[in-house]
């Protein structure tokens, strides 16, 4: 009994220390991302939710819960919530996507790309990356909404800046 309760002050105290230093590298790599305070919100708020979880799983393993009952457990409750949200799963896919693209996109808002897909090639700037779509302004002028988890299986490709074409502001019509 009293080794489960120093190994679970042990564990309560990792808790702490790597909560510490997930929010120190938050703070270090959101707050250099140019992205909107909510998707920093929510970034943040994901890895919290994903942090609490491991360390309630380690809580559990060792105040004694019989490791294969948890994983039957684990294992039925994912089982029902992905019958459940199988008719979202693109947008689970999406924000999961959101979630990588925040550390990994090498491109940021005002770049211009080029998507190189082979029905459908297209260029423009990025207007915004949000947690489920990316926001493309082609030359022409229209505005797409790319979803994030289709520009992570697509090639991107960063155009120079001196090709970005100027839009002129619209004139009033004159009667």
């Amino acid at each position: 009994m009293q080794t489960q309760v120093l190994l679970l002050l042990v564990v309560l105290g990792l808790y702490f220390l790597s909560g510490a230093a997930i929010r120190i590298f938050m703070r270090r790599v959101v707050d250099t991302k140019e992205a909107p305070n909510k998707r920093k919100a929510l970034i943040k708020k994901v890895l919290g939710i994903v942090h609490l979880m491991v360390f309630i799983f380690a809580a559990l393993m060792v105040l004694g819960i019989d490791y294969s009952n948890l994983v039957v457990f684990l294992s039925s409750t994912f089982a029902i919530l992905g019958v459940a949200l199988v008719a979202q799963w693109s947008i689970l896919s999406n924000v999961t996507s959101g979630i990588l693209i925040f550390f990994n996109f090498p491109y940021r808002v005002g770049d211009r790309i080029r998507v190189a897909n082979k029905d459908f090639e297209m260029v423009g700037v990025i207007e915004e990356i949000s947690t489920f779509h990316v926001m493309i302004r082609k030359d022409e002028g229209e505005l797409i909404t790319y979803p994030n988890s289709l520009i992570l299986q697509t090639p991107v490709i960063k155009l120079p800046m001196t090709q970005k074409r100027v839009q002129k502001p619209e004139q009033p019509e004159s009667d």
